[in-house]
């Protein structure tokens, strides 16, 4: 009779549990040698700079699930910004009709990533490789390369920059997304596909499932949610421009993949990804406040090539831990006794 595994070796052995235990350290760390580091404004600066990326890493999570990809959400928020400054400067239409029209604008071009994916049975990171460059080429023709639109409402200005309860607005709306997708993804059979799909799209087509529309939803919501990460992105910074959003999606990829979402798909939870979002979020806004790296001004620098790094770490563990699994399960399959022939 097999002995049941040790609870901490249980515990470890997810990714969500290991993520936590990082989180902490860094926190830890950066309380001990970071500058204004443990204070209520610093935790909601980090809240409110991390926010675009958490919304992007909350869309991407679906799409890695069913074993996709989509690079071009980073672009697609510039596109957006500047869109929406187009809608509402030279335009002149009214602040809400101007967001729902851009919002409108990121689900049509989530839908073209999924149509070109889907229908054309086109490769997902060829695809949206291509769409990653048409979008921000877009919005540079759009702006010439050097127009900002700035002098929005106060109103809408003030989702970038007010509290409610001590949380900034951006804060709440990560939260509010985060639920919506972990309730889509684990509590409703529509998002329960996305894993059969990534395990297996043949057998979940043998199943039944609507393979292909299942797919092309995740890079509509993919689209919606850039728009919507745009809008956030533009009050934050108060102006839009062609180069918002520029690396946005080599960090939502890395927080997915940190929080235990395969990158061949079929496996990841969406409290995963908020860890690793919380992770990648607190690691890049702790490093610049280090005073000798803040000195010399390498915070973000050495912030990107952190995140470099830890997003090869990751993959290469993925591939690491399914070779692993598939030796153990061979060997098991070997070790197992042959029934012997009837004679």
């Amino acid at each position: 009779m097999s002995q049941p595994a040790p609870f901490f070796k249980t515990l470890l052995a997810r990714p969500e549990a290991v993520l936590l235990f990082v989180l902490v350290a860094e926190l830890v760390f950066f309380s001990a040698v970071g500058r204004n580091f443990n204070t209520a404004d610093n935790f909601a600066n980090i809240v409110r700079h991390s926010a675009e990326i958490g919304l992007l890493a909350l869309v991407m999570m679906p799409i890695i699930l069913t074993g996709g990809i989509d690079l071009s959400v980073g672009s697609l928020l510039g596109l957006c910004a500047v869109l929406f400054g187009v809608f509402t400067h030279e335009w002149h239409i009214a602040t809400p009709l101007a967001a729902a029209l851009t919002l409108v604008v990121g689900a049509a071009a989530g839908g073209l990533n999924g149509g070109l994916i889907t229908g054309l049975r086109l490769p997902p990171l060829i695809v949206t490789l291509g769409t990653f460059s048409l979008f921000r080429g877009l919005a540079e023709a759009i702006t010439k390369g050097t127009m900002t639109y700035k002098d929005f409402s106060p109103a809408f200005l003030a989702l970038g920059h007010e509290r409610a309860l001590g949380l900034p607005y951006q804060g709440w709306l990560f939260i509010a997304i985060a639920v919506a997708i972990s309730v889509l993804v684990h509590r409703t059979t529509f998002g329960r596909s996305f894993q059969a799909i990534g395990f297996s799209p043949e057998g979940a087509r043998y199943a039944g499932l609507p393979v292909q529309r299942r797919i092309a939803t995740t890079y509509v919501l993919a689209g919606f949610v850039a728009a919507l990460a745009a809008l956030v992105f533009t009050a934050r910074l108060r102006q839009a421009r062609a180069d918002a959003g520029s690396g946005y999606e080599l960090q939502a990829i890395t927080a997915v993949v940190l929080g235990g979402t395969s990158i061949f798909g079929g496996v990841g939870t969406v409290g995963g990804t908020v860890l690793g979002v919380a992770c990648v979020a607190v690691l890049t806004t702790g490093l610049k406040l280090i005073p000798a790296i803040a000195l010399q001004g390498i915070g973000s620098e050495l912030g990107s090539l952190l995140t470099g790094a830890l997003l090869i770490f990751a993959l290469a563990g993925g591939v690491l831990a399914k070779s692993l699994a598939a030796r153990r399960a061979r060997r098991q399959s070997l070790a197992k006794p042959q029934p012997q022939p009837i004679t």
